[in-house]
Formats: C-alpha cells, structure tokens, sequence
C-alpha cells in the first residue's frame, strides 16, 4: 500500500471516532503547552538576568577575598561562610594608582558620596524609595534622620525607582552609607567583602586583570601564584556561571513539564490499544481482502502519529498563547522589565518531541495490530 493511501486510511479511522480521538489528543495538547510555556518563560528569564548584568557595565572586575581552586566557577572561601580580611585600604588605595583602572569601589556598586564624607566619617546615607516611603510617607526624607544600630544618619538622597538589579538585589530597599563609617561604627572591621573596579576605556579588561594581579601579589608579597588570597572575576565570567544556572534551570522545568507528555503518551497507547480491540473484524476484513502485515502496522502507527502531531500544533498555539498572556501580566503588575521569549527552539523542540511520542506509544498498539490472525479476527464478535 501506498504511504498516501496508509495516511488517508489512518485518518478516516481516526474520523470515525472524533469524541475519541479529540479526548486522546488533550493529553499531548497539555503536555507540548506546558513545555512552550515553561521553555519560554527560562528564555525570558535568562535574559532579563543577563541584561541586568550587562547593563552595570561590560568593563567591570570583581575581587573577592580569598582564592578559588579548580573551577572558575567555584564559589569563594567568602561564599561559603568563611570570613577573610585579605582585602585592605592599602589595595584599595593601590589599585587606584594603576593608569589600567578607571575606578575602584570597595563593598559599593557606585559613588553616592564625596571623598570628604568617607575620609570624615560624615553619617550620611542615600535610602530607597521603598524604605523612604515606609518611614516618611509622602514627606521629603532628604535632610531627615534615621538610625541604624543606634546610630543616627542625615539622609542626604533618594535613589531612584529601580526594582530588582543585578544579582537579585532590592534596589528600591536599599541603604548606602559612607563605608568608613560601615566599616569602624557599624560593623567594627578594617576590611573590605570585595572591591568592584571599572577598568580604563584605553586598556582591555584581560589586560587589566593582569594588572590587577600584579599590584595585589605586590601589596600581599604573594611570590607563588598558588598561594593567592584573592579570586578575581569578570564579567564575563559573571554572564557565563548565569548563564549556566538559568540553562539549567530551564532544563529542569522543561523535564517537569515533559512528564506530562509521558501520561498523554500512555493514553494514546491505551486508547490505540482499545481501538486495536474494537475495529478486529475490520482488521480481520483487510488482511482478507490483501492487506499485509506491514500494511495493518503502518496504519495504526500514522493513526498514533497524526493524533500526536495534531495535538503537537494545537499545543504550539496554545502554549503561545499562555507566552503572550505571561507576558501581558508581568508587564501588568510588575516593572522588572521582563522580555517576551518564545524561542524557535522551543517550537522545533515540541514538534519533535510529539511525532517521537507518536511513534513510541503507538508502535506496540500497531504490533498487536498487525499481528492478529485474520480468520481469527473475522469470527471476533
């Protein structure tokens, strides 16, 4: 038989039990949504995460205390509770001398005060607009005063509306003080958690980093580099470990959402099963009539194919639709400028995906199809 005469008779047998087969196809229309719209969504987290990143500036090199061994990617001494003191004012100061950086910020994402506030222990501090409203209202909090630990600070600024910046951080909550007086008054260290530094237009950032390595080593009399007490990262370095946990986790919600396409697959070999039962005599007639074993197997495996590719369409449409209305309602209720993402992948992905489940739940059903005695079959009741 020709394939075009096994598809045309696949899809009439498929006809003949409309309610049937719409019902069968639910579960893989489920399963394919579930996976576009949790795909998606990785997408658009990824990128907004990215984004948030690249947007704090592309020539920026963090320094943490402490060295990190093996894999670039390795968190720090400092990530995993250890406290290290290795970072000083004196590299600080060091580094600031070195013409490959432009500037350096230590345990401060920005400058929000002027030297002589730090070098005078001034008590100033720039706060949210979150905080400013939870502890003014709508009063001007600028020249007001609040305490921390029992300290008292003018408030001399209010950052602007933000949200959530890079690496998760509340922008709209937080409080930025001079870090000498952090330091001596509040937390009683001579030490810095890390030091963020913008490296000069005139000198790539691979450069600088060398430089950077060198005045350390210098200020540490560090003469073996096996023995650094510092772990230096860039951005880039930044953007590829993010990058690696939102694939990951992409990766993982699309796993959870598969598991719904292996229950529709189990009831399209169920439901092919008891179609199997149902239509014997047919079977039975056929084979009499001429029809091979090959032939009675191609049939039911297009049946199972055509119901899974079908439902993988419409699951496509819908889950698209799913996009697009998360999309909407991010936008709706939130300013963290989520991106719409429905990556092409995700497409050709789902439309395998639901012919491969075709073709896996429905070659046993089509087996025991086929193989059915045809005089046996014609006296089935």
């Amino acid at each position: 038989m020709r394939l075009r005469d096994t598809i045309r008779t696949a899809a009439n047998g498929l006809r003949h039990a409309k309610a049937r087969s719409l019902l069968t196809m639910l579960g893989i229309v489920i399963g394919i949504a579930s996976v576009i719209l949790l795909m998606s969504l990785g997408a658009s987290a990824q990128e907004l995460i990215l984004a948030q990143v690249q947007n704090i500036g592309s020539n920026l090199i963090f320094v943490i205390p402490g060295a990190t061994k093996g894999s670039r990617f390795a968190p720090p001494p400092t990530a995993q509770g250890i406290i290290i003191k290795t970072l000083v004012k004196a590299d600080a100061d060091a580094l600031r001398r070195e013409p490959t950086i432009a500037a350096v910020a230590p345990e401060v994402r920005g400058s929000a005060f002027t030297p002589a506030d730090a070098d005078s222990f001034n008590r100033v501090a720039v706060i949210g607009p979150a905080i400013a409203h939870t502890l003014f209202g709508e009063r001007d909090p600028v020249g007001r005063s609040i305490r921390l630990k029992d300290i008292s600070f003018r408030v001399v600024g209010v950052l602007d509306a933000k949200g959530l910046g890079p690496f998760g951080i509340d922008q709209d909550n937080l409080i930025i003080i001079p870090i000498t007086v952090a330091q001596k008054q509040l937390l009683g260290i001579d030490h810095y958690n890390s030091l963020t530094i913008q490296a000069s237009d005139a000198y790539t950032v691979e450069f600088t980093q060398s430089r950077i390595v060198s005045v350390l080593r210098q200020n540490h009399r560090i003469t073996d580099p096996d023995k650094d007490d510092f772990t230096i990262r860039t951005q880039a370095d930044a953007l590829a470990l993010l990058g690696s946990i939102t694939s990951i986790l992409s990766i993982f919600l699309t796993a959870i959402a598969s598991i719904s396409l292996v229950v529709g697959g189990i009831g399209v070999m169920n439901i092919m099963l008891v179609s199997v039962v149902e239509r014997t005599r047919e079977i039975g007639l056929r084979k009499a009539v001429g029809a091979t074993n090959r032939d009675i197997l191609r049939q039911f495996l297009w049946e199972a194919i055509m119901l899974t590719s079908f439902g993988g369409v419409v699951g496509i449409a819908l889950g698209a639709l799913l996009v697009v209305g998360a999309y909407f309602a991010v936008m709706r209720f939130s300013s963290t400028g989520w991106v719409f993402a429905l990556p092409p992948t995700a497409i050709a992905l789902a439309l395998l995906v639901s012919t491969l489940t075709g073709v896996l739940f429905g070659i046993y059903p089509a087996r025991r199809a086929a193989a059915k005695n045809p005089i046996d079959a014609l006296r089935y009741e």
